[in-house]
């Protein structure tokens, strides 16, 4: 599956290193894109993102005059989504190695501690009439110890935090770009959101239905073309759709009606779940969770 892959992606990166001579703009990406790949801590990293962001630059190097212009916004995402996703890739991975390393030293600590007290315990076996000097050095040496675990856990935290700092970061941006890049294939703007424990939540407005009937306002069909590029970016998981109206039957008409649009959008539709709620649909006639 790798080999296959990695065919792929020199198949589509020929033409486009071909054309990259008379176009620098075009070099410029294909230099980025080569610099993940030539990097030995990122080459075996977001191949699948290296891979979208090449075949955006051959759709530049094809594309026609009136069309360049969004070809090279879109190639420009794609190569940016994939150095964020090998950093955010190497980000994890340098912080599960923190986590290795920390064991370790836990391990080597306990070792060390588990012999020292053998060798006292035999010291202190042959020389019973100096046990209480003994007791004392060896209350003394344990402080130190368990200071010296302290000082190394602090350590150990600091740096995992600023790694997990570094995660979220990187994977705060992947999302914002992931947003901009749905807009823009989409023509309109998504939905006002949140996060909350159950997961991301777009808020449907109380005019998104056309005469408060179920049929979606023209404003509101845009907001669910660019909600269905975004659920199709990045594999996002499952979703729930819950409507609001009057009664339960009309709300689950505008939750499957929500449901039907993204469907049409080219979201799968044992992805999406729906469901009424009863209540004001004033300030909000559904809601699109992504689940976490």
């Amino acid at each position: 599956m790798k080999l296959r892959c990695l065919m792929v992606m020199g198949l589509a990166v020929l033409p486009v290193l071909a054309m990259a001579k008379d176009d620098p703009e075009i070099d410029a990406f294909n230099r980025r894109v080569a610099a993940l790949q030539n990097n030995p801590q990122t080459a075996d990293l977001a191949r699948y993102e290296r891979l979208q962001a090449q075949q955006a630059i051959a759709a530049l190097a094809e594309a026609k005059r009136r069309d360049r212009e969004e070809m090279r916004f879109l190639a420009d995402r794609r190569v940016e989504i994939a150095e964020l996703s090998a950093r955010t890739a190497l980000a994890r991975r340098e912080l599960e190695q923190v986590d290795s390393s920390r064991s370790d030293l836990l391990i080597e600590a306990s070792r060390r501690e588990a012999a020292r007290a053998r060798q006292e315990a035999e010291r202190l076996r042959v020389q019973s009439q100096i046990q209480a000097e003994e007791s004392e050095r060896l209350r003394q040496s344990a402080e130190q110890e368990a200071l010296a675990r302290q000082d190394a856990e602090l350590a150990l935290t600091s740096v995992a935090g600023k790694q997990t700092a570094k995660l979220n970061a990187a994977q705060q941006k992947a999302v914002q770009l992931a947003r901009e890049e749905a807009e823009l294939m989409a023509g309109a703007k998504l939905p006002a959101s949140r996060f909350e424990s159950r997961g991301e939540i777009f808020t449907l407005g109380g005019d998104a239905y056309a005469g408060g009937k179920a049929a979606l306002s023209p404003a509101a069909a845009g907001q669910a073309k660019a909600l269905a590029e975004y659920l199709q970016i990045g594999k996002k998981g499952r979703v729930n759709i819950i409507g609001y109206a009057a009664d339960t039957g009309g709300a689950k008409k505008r939750a499957e009606t929500l449901r039907d649009a993204l469907v049409a959008g080219g979201v799968a539709a044992n992805r999406i779940q729906v469901s009424g709620g009863k209540g004001s649909a004033k300030s909000k006639s559904a809601e699109v969770v992504i689940l976490p």
